[in-house]
């Protein structure tokens, strides 16, 4: 269950017009906390996001299941039940048994799939799948919607980079 506080953001996120992939950002980052504080592993960094984003659609998320072919039946099935709990057109079905069995196999996983080094490469992969003409666009929406205060927050940080590596 997603802490409230994350809840929260997601929602701050929706009000200021941000896309759905960024609310659910919220519960990834939390799931990858989690992760790093050692109440659980993950397989790979994927499963991380996953479990993530199935916690944004189970929140409420507008975050529909992938499209066919892009993704394995049984997840796009669990995808699009997490979907239909969120916007409440199906209520969930409690499963103690199952719901400590993943427990305690996901407690057996690796925490390093939550590293910087995974994290990293986990994005250049998802990246390099875009075409350039979506990533503009994503980029072009992120700086709309980041707000003056960031954006010029943002701004400083690119000079300073640039400048650190010129040296």
């Amino acid at each position: 269950m997603p802490r409230q506080e994350v809840i929260r953001k997601a929602k701050q996120d929706k009000r200021a017009g941000k896309s759905a992939s960024t609310q659910a950002g919220e519960f990834v980052k939390d799931e990858i906390d989690r992760i790093r504080k050692g109440k659980h592993g993950a397989r790979s960094t994927k499963q991380a996001i996953a479990i993530g984003l199935s916690e944004a659609r189970r929140a409420g998320v507008d975050l529909p299941p992938p499209r066919k072919g892009r993704t394995k039946k049984a997840t796009r099935r669990s995808a699009k039940y997490a979907y239909e709990v969120g916007q409440g057109k199906r209520t969930p079905k409690r499963r103690p048994k199952v719901s400590r069995a993943v427990e305690g196999v996901l407690k057996k996983e690796p925490r390093s799939t939550a590293s910087r080094g995974a994290l990293s490469k986990q994005a250049k992969r998802a990246a390099r799948r875009r075409t350039a003409a979506s990533r503009s666009a994503a980029a072009r929406k992120a700086s709309q919607t980041k707000g003056s205060k960031v954006r010029s927050a943002a701004a400083k940080k690119a000079a300073r980079t640039r400048a650190r590596r010129r040296s």
